[in-house]
């Protein structure tokens, strides 16, 4: 797959999403299959008790509970102590992880791109919706070397780390302007380190919440330790996998010498129409094997297509597979 020449990168919010998609991603939230609890007052109703103006049940008095909350027309009648109990509203958690490694800077329309906007399109549902809201970027960065020069690893490519950077807790629609200027700042480049990245991940992060990792999980080292590792702490974890219509139904031919474009390996390849056709299977293959393992492991697993409308695939699809409502 040949990398995207000449590639636009957004600058600002219209670059990422148009105000009729804006408009209309403010009707929806962000939905999980679980109940957690938050740190903040939220929209989102708990099977938590708490304080709320929305009654849910008595319990019997006990030593040290707040007197204000006695229901005292039961009192009057059974001369018995109850307190009142409220449904409790609270925030919840919503990560994203997006993958900036090199393999995404390809495709027609762009990967990566698709991914800035498909993050910028869930962030604002979260912020509008008053859920804390993360996003952490996974990949390499360019490190100095002591004499100024860029230190690289194997292949001539950028030293790789697994983490990039994270901007955590944003809440509410004014914090859109930080969300798009942190997504606007990343690049795809070098190799990710999967694993290592959700280990840090699952180490440093706070709460619970639902989780979205976009990536192509086209990882050597494979996918299964790294979601592992997201999976057993709690969150409700969805793995959205962004595949380009050249990556699906290639249109290249003849003698090729192909390069990695993350860690530099290449191969001599001579393109034919059964070379194409195994090329689709071991893909389609691949995308099984994923699906499987994630169902296996209660994680919901989504192909996309980069060609894919956001408008469709969020007002549509993604509400169909329960992310949003």
């Amino acid at each position: 797959m040949q990398r995207t020449v000449n590639i636009t990168r957004p600058k600002g919010l219209e670059d990422l999403l148009t105000p009729d998609l804006v408009a209309r991603l403010g009707q929806l939230d962000i939905t999980s299959r679980k109940v957690f609890s938050g740190k903040l007052k939220g929209e989102r109703r708990s099977k938590r008790r708490g304080e709320s103006v929305e009654f849910a049940d008595h319990r019997p008095y006990v030593s040290g509970d707040d007197l204000r909350h006695i229901d005292w027309n039961i009192f009057a009648r059974l001369d018995h102590l109850f307190l009142k109990l409220f449904l409790e509203e609270e925030d919840l958690s919503l990560q994203i992880i997006i993958d900036c490694s090199a393999s995404h800077d390809c495709g027609e329309p762009n990967k990566f791109l698709f991914m800035q906007r498909l993050a910028a399109s869930l962030g604002y549902i979260g912020l509008v919706n008053l859920n804390r809201v993360g996003i952490t970027a996974i990949g390499a960065k360019e490190v100095e070397a002591e004499d100024g020069a860029k230190a690289t690893g194997e292949g001539g490519q950028p030293e790789e780390v697994g983490l990039l950077s994270t901007l955590r807790d944003l809440r509410g629609r004014r914090r859109l302007s930080d969300l798009v200027r942190y997504l606007c700042t990343l690049e795809p480049i070098g190799t990710t380190r999967f694993t290592d990245a959700c280990k840090k991940i699952a180490i440093t992060r706070r709460g619970k919440g639902v989780m979205i990792i976009l990536s192509d999980f086209f990882y050597k080292e494979g996918y299964e330790t790294g979601l592992r590792l997201l999976k057993g702490h709690g969150y409700d974890l969805f793995a959205i996998q962004v595949l380009s219509p050249q990556e699906m139904e290639p249109n290249i031919g003849g003698d090729l010498r192909l390069k990695d474009v993350e860690d530099g390996d290449s191969a001599e390849v001579t393109i034919s129409a059964p070379l194409l056709k195994k090329y689709r299977q071991i893909l389609n293959a691949y995308c099984n094997r994923l699906h499987e393992f994630c169902a296996q492991r209660d994680i919901v697993h989504m192909t996309v297509k980069s060609d894919m409308g956001i408008d469709s695939l969020v007002m549509d699809y993604l509400r169909r597979r329960g992310l949003l409502r």
